[in-house]
């Protein structure tokens, strides 16, 4: 089983909808979808740009391609690009 981790997340267009994709500087390629509620993924709530902070981890469902997997009961919470910025510093991970 796989542990939840800490991850900073952010909302782009793609494809002509919006998809959430973890922050440049962690543990994880940006290019790895984060499966979350589509409540993050809604911009008249939360425009595109929006940075959240969750709980994810890393999964594949019967030997698929990975993603990262939220809980769609989490609560959404939102990062400034200042809290953003504090979190990546002090979270620093190096990819290997």
């Amino acid at each position: 089983m796989t542990a939840y981790r800490q991850l900073a997340v952010q909302s782009v267009a793609w494809g002509g909808q919006v998809a959430i994709y973890p922050l440049p500087g962690q543990a994880y390629s940006t290019d790895l979808p984060v499966q979350c509620s589509r409540r993050m993924r809604d911009t008249s709530v939360y425009p595109v740009g929006t940075c959240f902070l969750v709980e994810a981890k890393l999964t594949d469902r019967l030997g698929g391609p990975q993603y990262l997997y939220v809980w769609h009961g989490d609560a959404i919470k939102v990062l400034s690009d200042q809290d953003a910025e504090v979190f990546l510093g002090a979270y620093r991970r190096i990819r290997l």
